[in-house]
């Protein structure tokens, strides 16, 4: 796409049956974005994704490989910012609103951004692997560089120059020739402009950065330090009760029979049961925890390994991995490798369950309203939540609207969404808007963990430090970072999945952190064991030059 190019509403262009769906799709957009000028980013056909579909929708219908955010310049010199990342404490609110204020040469304090709206961002999968800043920061500089570029030549056609003759400075375009100048405000109002991003947008180079890449206060630092800062926990609408669930004594356990009355009975108390699932939404917290006392279950419980008995349990409970799977390789042959060998070594390492202890548990607040649902909760994955709340409820995604606000921290920890759906079904009875916000107690016993597990290893090296074989069988903690980077000619290594009796999930660098603790220890003892020093031991039996390079 030629980046001089700036469609308007107003202008003729050829109907081919891609860009006939996009000049349809840029009312949908404008409609949802106001007057201004607005920038889409898709990396595959820009045209083609943008299909006429209402504007709840098309946030939806891209893939996170197609679409990735929307900028967006009002009449009123706003620039807003869309993207579909959110914010759990590791600042990209701010990393991302410098990398656009950099390309628009503005202050940070001019970028908003909104983030982690499923009624108003792109889809995203999700936060998580660290990829914002590197994948997303990409995708907003070239955003950022486009709408410059449209700024640009909507000034020079204002002017009746050349773009060459401009400059972008603190939210205004200059003409150096007389020193006249518009703001962004300006140039945009009455306009209807919307462009695809130019992949080739023309970046400001890293070393002539004077915003990105350098250190700024946090975007909302004072309103977290002040208080002013509303978490989900904080939250308050008109009408709004407070949710409590009956918890389980143990994991496992089913609901036989529960006495609701005594719970019902409660002034201003609603009651919910289906199936396993009971809990209550009352007036305030205190009367809620009340009913919860009050209702009178009868547990069926199933015997649980104990902490001595976990990683017994593990292993003894471990699939047999399949042949090529995720974490599975073999070459050469262990008993050859182990019997060339001048000294072997064998360790096993046990890996501890680790909750992720959130500054702020898990809490939803969910408002139903002519048949759709609201939620705002924590969650690293607001559009999978809210696949997750439509299949719940069976209705339509449109209906579903999943907001997150700046989170309490995640770590990896709040991929799902319990907490929006608790809040969600006791409101759907209630009729009315329902808070639920875990206590630590119930943050520490039912979110998920960080895997535990089992690793054993075993290796063989010759007398002058050579690895002849290397065996490495990682019970339940996971498949990440388990190959060797060390050149060994004799390997077994098996990742085995087991049915862990507690919630598991995603933490920080997942089983990598395990694994390669586990693999650099190894080489350690095994250095040790043929009196090398560690650095040489590893560089002796080392071919992979990244890493090499990270050693030397």
């Amino acid at each position: 796409m030629n980046e001089e190019k700036v469609t308007s509403l107003g202008q003729q262009e050829p109907e081919t049956e891609q860009k006939a769906g996009f000049k349809q799709s840029r009312r949908h957009f404008l409609k949802l974005l106001g007057g201004g000028i607005a920038v889409s980013f898709v990396l595959q056909d820009a045209f083609a994704l943008l299909s006429d579909t209402p504007t709840s929708a098309l946030a939806q219908k891209a893939t996170s490989k197609q679409i990735g955010g929307w900028l967006h310049i009002s009449e009123d010199d706003i620039i807003t910012v869309y993207t579909g990342k959110v914010e759990v404490g590791q600042n990209i609110r701010t990393s991302l609103a410098q990398v656009v204020a950099e390309e628009l040469r503005v202050p940070v304090s001019s970028i908003k951004m909104v983030m982690g709206d499923t009624d108003l961002v792109p889809y995203d999968a999700g936060t998580f692997g660290s990829r914002s800043t590197p994948s997303m920061g990409p995708q907003l500089r070239k955003a950022a560089a486009t709408a410059r570029t449209m700024l640009l030549g909507l000034a020079a056609a204002e002017w009746k120059t050349d773009k060459s003759s401009l400059r972008i400075a603190d939210g205004k375009i200059i003409n150096t020739k007389n020193n006249n100048s518009l703001s962004f405000g300006q140039l945009t109002k009455g306009k209807e402009l919307l462009e695809a991003v130019v992949e080739d947008a023309a970046l400001t180079p890293t070393e002539q950065w004077k915003i990105a890449g350098t250190s700024v206060p946090k975007v909302n630092g004072r309103e977290i330090i002040t208080g002013k800062h509303t978490y989900v926990s904080d939250m308050k609408i008109p009408g709004m009760l407070q949710g409590k669930i009956l918890r389980a004594p143990a994991y496992g356990a089913t609901l036989g029979a529960v006495d609701l009355a005594a719970a019902k009975a409660i002034p201003g108390v609603v009651v919910v049961q289906d199936g396993n699932f009971v809990g209550v939404a009352a007036p305030d917290r205190a009367t809620a925890a009340k009913a919860i006392a009050a209702l009178q279950p009868a547990w069926e419980t199933k015997p649980q390994p104990s902490r001595a008995e976990i990683f017994d349990y593990l292993k003894k409970n471990a699939s047999t991995p399949r042949s090529g799977g995720r974490g599975s390789s073999e070459k050469g042959s262990i008993a050859e490798g182990m019997a060339a060998a001048a000294k072997t070594l064998t360790s096993t390492y046990n890996i501890d369950y680790i909750a992720h202890a959130p500054m702020e548990p898990r809490a939803a607040l969910a408002h139903w309203e002519n048949g759709k649902l609201t939620v705002w909760t924590g969650t690293q994955r607001p559009f999978g939540v809210q696949d997750d709340l439509a299949k719940d409820f069976g209705i339509d995604k449109e209906n579903v609207r999943v907001i997150m606000p700046d989170t309490g921290s995640a770590y990896g920890g709040k991929h799902s969404g319990e907490a929006a759906h608790e809040a969600a079904r006791l409101a759907k009875a209630a009729q009315k808007p329902v808070k639920l916000t875990w206590t630590r107690e119930e943050e520490f016993t039912w979110a998920y963990f960080r895997p535990a597990g089992v690793i054993e290893v075993s290796s063989g090296v010759k007398a002058d430090g050579t690895l002849t074989a290397w065996e490495f069988h990682n019970y339940n903690s996971g498949p990440a970072g388990i190959e060797t980077p060390y050149t060994v000619p004799n390997q077994q290594i098996q990742y085995h999945p087991v049915d862990s009796p507690l919630k598991q999930g995603s933490y920080r660098g997942l089983a990598s952190t395990a694994n390669i603790f586990v693999l650099e220890s190894q080489m350690d003892d095994l250095a040790q064991l043929v009196n090398m020093d560690p650095l040489a031991f590893r560089l002796k039996n080392l071919q992979e030059p990244r890493l090499r390079a990270v050693f030397e």
